[in-house]
């Protein structure tokens, strides 16, 4: 959305931040996926470097194959460095041993895209933005059963029900909310009794959620909350890195016993209870 909308704003956001920790490389990552944004960015980058030779930090695309590991920092790092994406070890961390071997700051491109605005308009411009005492707008990206899917720009803090009744029209004719997923498959899945709760970092891990790439899937009462459990967790077997045995062994696990028509609860607690802990 943003790199669609406004590619500019994020490029120089990114120069602003490494003009202020001295960073002398600027490496962006890109899913394969996403072959229009790539596109927009290399004419972008291109026209920079034309425009400022020799004055810039170098640029650099990379294009990754699609992993949801490397959505993880040092996993990312490894894909850059044209390895396998799984996580490294920490300590030391990426701030002191990044990509290279050397130290990195590393930023969704979220943050990147505000930059440039905060910088011009200054801080209070920014924090205007917001509900419950969060501050700034936030970009989410909402599919399921709402009227209105696709990515809508709203004040941080902002609860799943506002966001469904303000932005995406409400629930489609004959649905009626049931429960939602606020950050993906792995920001876990809410009930819609819990749909006033602000969409943030500190209030959703309350209750053992998190907003995340704010990637929401609302469901209905036509949908089926154990399916859609067990689709996520085919998702994640999917996409393990296989580094961890808890994941490895642990998805696979739970997935036949998800599949049976009367769940086992006990064993599924216990499951999960030993990939927590291992």
């Amino acid at each position: 959305f943003y790199l669609e909308t406004d590619p500019h704003r994020f490029l120089e956001g990114s120069l602003i931040a490494a003009w202020a920790v001295g960073i002398d490389e600027i490496y962006i990552y890109l899913r394969d996926e996403y072959a229009a944004s790539r596109e927009i960015m290399l004419r972008e980058i291109e026209e920079l470097q034309t425009a400022f030779p020799d004055v810039l930090p170098e640029i650099h695309l990379r294009r990754g194959a699609g992993a949801y590991i490397c959505g993880e920092e040092s996993a990312m790092i490894e894909s850059i460095e044209g390895k396998r994406g799984i996580p490294r070890l920490r300590p030391p961390y990426v701030a002191e041993v990044g990509l290279f071997g050397r130290p990195t700051l590393e930023h969704n491109m979220e943050t990147l895209h505000w930059v440039r605005d905060i910088v011009e308009k200054g801080a209070e411009s920014f924090s205007s933005h917001g509900r419950r005492g969060r501050k700034g707008p936030r970009a989410f990206s909402v599919s399921g059963r709402v009227q209105k899917p696709g990515v809508h720009l709203a004040p941080a803090g902002i609860s799943m029900r506002e966001l469904i009744d303000e932005y995406c029209g409400g629930m489609l004719p004959g649905h009626s909310f049931y429960g939602y997923f606020p950050g993906g498959a792995s920001g876990g899945m809410l009930p819609a009794s819990l749909g006033d709760l602000p969409l943030d970092f500190d209030t959703l891990q309350e209750h053992g959620s998190f907003i995340g790439s704010a990637a929401v899937v609302v469901f209905s009462d036509q949908d089926s909350a154990r399916e859609l459990a067990l689709n996520a967790m085919r998702f994640f077997k999917h996409e393990s890195c296989g580094q961890c045995t808890p994941c490895r062994v642990g998805t696979a696990k739970a997935i036949p016993l998800m599949e049976q028509k009367t769940w086992n609860q006990s064993l599924l607690e216990e499951l999960s209870q030993t990939m927590e802990d291992a």
